[in-house]
């Protein structure tokens, strides 16, 4: 078929027909909601895990996001310091000492998600007082007093952590520890 007398169709030219709307086929939204739609903390939860990818620890990938009123306000992950060289360069100092998970915080060169999610907030003005912590897994002791301090009333996690003492700090400070099995 020719249009306006130039010859056969080319590029960027329709013929009659295909000027005509076609009908556009949309997914029904009976589809989405049959797959079962998450809950909030489903939601955040999930989350934590896509921002753990991001962790160069050699022994736990961990994540968290800290959220208010459901939106998020600041994501950490679990690695070393900005600007220092990864522990997949240089090794585990954990690791070659035989420590266990849980101990001697002080010996590892990186920072836990939970600290990092609120250093983020700090860095970029973002209060917090009031918001929840959303984790990989439960915080050890000192992630926790820095929660309790910055004011976090409510954390939820997945996975567990050898800290008794956390728990019993975070019961003390009232704030909020889910266990979130879902």
């Amino acid at each position: 078929m020719t249009i306006e007398g130039r010859g056969t169709k080319g590029e960027g030219q329709r013929t009659k027909d295909e000027g005509r709307k076609s009908k556009v086929e949309y997914p029904k939204l009976t589809t989405l909601k049959a797959q079962g739609r998450p809950s909030w903390d489903e939601y955040f939860l999930k989350i934590t895990e896509l921002v753990s990818q991001r962790s160069t620890c050699l022994r736990r990938q961990t994540g968290a996001l800290l959220v208010k009123e459901k939106r998020i306000l600041a994501t950490g992950y679990n690695g070393a310091p900005t600007g220092l060289k990864h522990c997949a360069e240089v090794g585990c100092l954990r690791e070659k000492q035989g420590i266990s998970s849980g101990e001697r915080h002080e010996l590892c060169r990186g920072l836990h998600a939970e600290q990092n999610v609120i250093i983020q907030a700090a860095l970029h003005g973002i209060e917090i007082k009031g918001s929840t912590l959303y984790c990989t897994h439960q915080p050890c002791a000192l992630c926790a007093k820095m929660a309790i301090n910055a004011g976090i009333n409510k954390i939820l996690f997945r996975g567990g952590y050898p800290d008794p003492l956390a728990e019993s700090i975070l019961r003390e400070a009232k704030v909020e520890l889910i266990h979130f099995e879902g």
